[in-house]
């Protein structure tokens, strides 16, 4: 895509950004969704101590090995790519690297970059806290009364907190994945992951089944919803839009991402209603492919770059091999005990989440 990145291919294509905008507003708020019920039933699990235990080990260790080692590959190519003359030493990775471990800023123009960086897995010290909060919180045992809604409510009611933040706060404070000074990102992911912790509890226990019930309705709102952002952004695209016409279109953002991860929740119950070797193996590892993919990609994508592939070979190509490389290196690790836990690997798989069904009444782009 033609979106600002750390590297960027010759070969980039707005081609292939409708398809990017349909995840964009919601995949990341659906991870903070599922791990906000997952951090719940580790702390009835575990209690404060174990959560505290477990989260900084599954968390803190990954990141802090990520930003020495996974991102630094992602740091050496933006710098390679968009300031060469910055690069220490003779220019090659190993002196970017001792530079990178010792810190610093590389600027190009008001462009800069301070490393150690932590990139894409900012979700991680984020989660930490959540997790962190919400296992304080519940700790101190206050009392909650069973929130009882409407099926429908839960398509509208959780969207105003993300619509508020999308159009009164993120214009001023916008996301800057900086844990310090994040305030939109805060409340939007925040508010999720704590609806994700309150599913387990009588506050939210409805989601989930909600969610069920809701699958197409909200399958096709979030369709009708990419539908019309697309159509705004390449309606102003090179024009200023009016100002009811933005408003409008931070209100179907926020409509939008929450729609989506109604519909992913609702559908997940259909596909994934029983166990499987396939499953469980896809759960141990995903959390390890998190950790790998983007590097994984900015090195492929150099990797490819002196071939000059047309972008739809390119880009499927980037795609397999990124899957091939992440799939390899998990089934590499996944054994070696330190390793595996720098990376992210899932010793074993917890049944964190509802199953809902007959078991149900058992309880990046732009602005």
């Amino acid at each position: 895509v033609t979106w600002d990145w750390h590297v960027k291919s010759p070969a980039a294509s707005h081609a292939l950004e409708p398809f990017m905008l349909l995840s964009a507003p919601w995949r990341l708020g659906l991870l903070f969704l599922i791990a906000g019920a997952a951090c719940q039933g580790l702390l009835a699990r575990r209690g404060l101590l174990g959560t505290l235990k477990d989260r900084s080990l599954r968390l803190l260790l990954p990141l802090l090995f990520g930003m020495a080692v996974i991102v630094t590959p992602q740091a050496y190519f933006e710098v390679v790519t968009k300031a060469p003359q910055l690069l220490p030493g003779n220019g090659g990775y190993l002196d970017f690297w001792w530079a990178y471990l010792h810190g610093g800023t590389y600027c190009r123009g008001q462009d800069c970059m301070d490393v150690p960086t932590w990139n894409h897995l900012w979700f991680l010290p984020y989660l930490w806290v959540y997790a962190m909060a919400g296992a304080a919180l519940a700790s101190l045992r206050l009392r909650s009364r069973a929130v009882e809604l409407l099926t429908w409510a839960w398509l509208l009611l959780p969207t105003l907190p993300l619509v508020l933040a999308r159009v009164f706060v993120m214009p001023h404070y916008p996301s800057t994945h900086d844990l310090a000074h994040d305030l939109y990102n805060h409340l939007q992911y925040g508010w999720l992951f704590a609806l994700g912790w309150a599913s387990r509890t009588p506050l939210g226990q409805g989601l989930w089944a909600a969610a069920l019930r809701l699958r197409w309705v909200a399958l096709g709102l979030a369709l009708a919803g990419w539908a019309l952002l697309w159509a705004y952004f390449t309606r102003y695209a090179n024009t200023p839009p009016p100002v009811a016409v933005l408003t409008a279109q931070r209100v179907l953002w926020a409509g939008l991402s929450w729609w989506a991860i109604v519909a992913a929740c609702g559908w997940a119950q259909i596909a994934f209603r029983r166990d499987s070797a396939a499953l469980n193996a896809a759960s141990a590892a995903v959390f390890c492919a998190y950790i790998l993919h983007q590097s994984v990609i900015v090195v492929l994508s150099q990797w490819l770059k002196p071939l000059g592939l047309p972008w739809g070979l390119e880009a499927l190509l980037l795609i397999a091999l990124t899957a091939g490389v992440c799939a390899l290196v998990y089934l590499a690790l996944r054994r070696v005990p330190g390793l595996a836990l720098l990376l992210g690997v899932q010793r074993r798989r917890h049944a964190t989440l509802p199953v809902i069904g007959s078991a149900v009444t058992s309880s990046s782009r732009p602005s």
